[in-house]
């Protein structure tokens, strides 16, 4: 067999349903490896794990390097138990040379030779080896500081990547993630029953919310939600507060009345004036103490003691007090805000959607909603795959989701 460069690895798991095991097979053979199945044994119930044994070669290191880079996020690990390998970080803000870069799937790295989880999984960071050796976390490129023990290479490191379940909701059977002839009320329906389950397994609901939530006359529902303890943590920027606020005080979203859906005099201005006002007040939290803000979205938020993220951007006008306009301090929030995050629902905008995407866990169930189904396909190019979409204004699938979750 061609090839002098040899690894031997193995997958466990549900490796066939899932299609683990052709995925990788088809990985080693697209870039330039060999394979050779030297055991494999299958489960004999549906429910049963099977085992892989594969002998996977190249013509050089470098690219058998490559190929096993990247059939290791499909979880096949070497064969040969070692400890994780831990370089210390020589630059402040930087990776050493070779760290290993985490996707969103749960991971594992052997310390003094036990395997232990990794934490505050996260795609696109390094892992943080603790001092004592006991402990591994993502850590964003950012927050390393001198010395930090870092992951590198691939040894002492394994991925679990999702496995097909028993197709019980839409999460699973969802074949293709994003259709505009998908049945919406059956796609309502799950995503109802998925926020439900979060809400009594104590598990938060994400939201992450863009300004046509607020044009298009969504604020209402999003409201209800809120009373309802269906949104736990809100994600935004300065436009979908702003033009909440200016409902709550002109009836006007960018100027144009939400109840006539004509420009209303002088509404041109209602935007800036709003960001003003909340700014010569102090704040949010402070229009609502001083009973100048009494309905909307940032209301409920502060009358629910809702947590809420408001990432600033380069287009932003005024902004508003409230708004972060430095961006890893941004990031920072947004990150304290994840842990214990069940379910994650997105609406409205896309930069806010793809960066939170790339903060949550693989197991953390996503549904996005956007009139244009390329935000749901860019979301999981970026590697959010366990996201579905509803292509959609959003207003309409807000009254929906309400009238269905009020069923209750």
């Amino acid at each position: 067999m061609p090839g002098k460069f040899v690894e031997e690895v193995q997958l466990h798991g549900h490796i066939l349903d899932s299609l683990l095991l052709p995925k990788v097979l088809d990985t080693i053979l697209s870039h330039g490896g060999n394979y050779h199945i030297k055991d494999l044994r299958l489960g004999n119930r549906q429910s049963d794990p099977s085992r892989a044994l594969l002998e996977v070669r190249a013509d050089s290191a470098e690219k058998l390097e490559e190929i096993l880079s990247i059939i290791h996020d499909h979880g096949a690990i070497p064969t040969h138990d070692t400890d994780c390998q831990i370089k210390a970080a020589d630059i402040a803000g930087t990776f050493p040379d070779g760290f290993y870069c985490t996707t969103n799937y749960r991971t594992q790295v052997r310390l003094q030779g036990e395997w232990v989880e990794v934490e505050d999984m996260e795609m696109d960071c390094g892992i943080l080896i603790d001092p004592e050796g006991a402990a591994a976390r993502c850590i964003p490129m950012t927050n390393v500081q001198v010395g930090d023990g870092i992951a590198v290479g691939l040894r002492g490191i394994r991925v679990f990547p999702p496995e097909s379940q028993q197709r019980t909701d839409l999460f699973e059977f969802m074949s293709s993630p994003v259709s505009s002839e998908k049945p919406k009320g059956v796609t309502v329906r799950e995503i109802a029953a998925a926020m439900r389950r979060s809400r009594q397994s104590g598990e938060k609901i994400l939201a992450v919310l863009g300004p046509a939530v607020v044009h298009t006359g969504g604020s209402l529902w999003v409201s209800w939600l809120i009373q309802a303890g269906y949104i736990n943590v809100l994600f935004a920027g300065n436009a979908l507060a702003t033009h909440d606020m200016e409902q709550a005080f002109y009836g006007t979203s960018l100027g144009v009345s939400l109840e006539r859906g004509i420009p209303a005099a002088e509404g041109h201005e209602h935007h800036l004036r709003t960001i003003n006002t909340i700014r010569r007040v102090g704040g949010i939290r402070k229009a609502v103490e001083t009973g100048l803000l009494k309905t909307g979205i940032m209301f409920e938020c502060i009358k629910a003691n809702i947590p809420y993220v408001l990432a600033g951007s380069i287009r932003d006008d005024g902004p508003l007090p409230d708004v972060i306009t430095d961006m890893i301090q941004a990031q920072a929030e947004m990150r304290k805000q994840i842990p214990g995050v069940g379910f994650c629902l997105m609406a409205g905008t896309t930069l806010h959607s793809i960066a939170t995407g790339n903060m949550l866990p693989g197991w953390v169930k996503v549904a996005c909603v956007d009139i244009n189904p390329a935000t749901v396909t860019k979301l999981m190019d970026r590697g959010s795959t366990q996201t579905i979409g509803i292509v959609s204004d959003v207003e309409p699938f807000f009254r929906s989701l309400v009238m269905e979750l009020g069923k209750e």
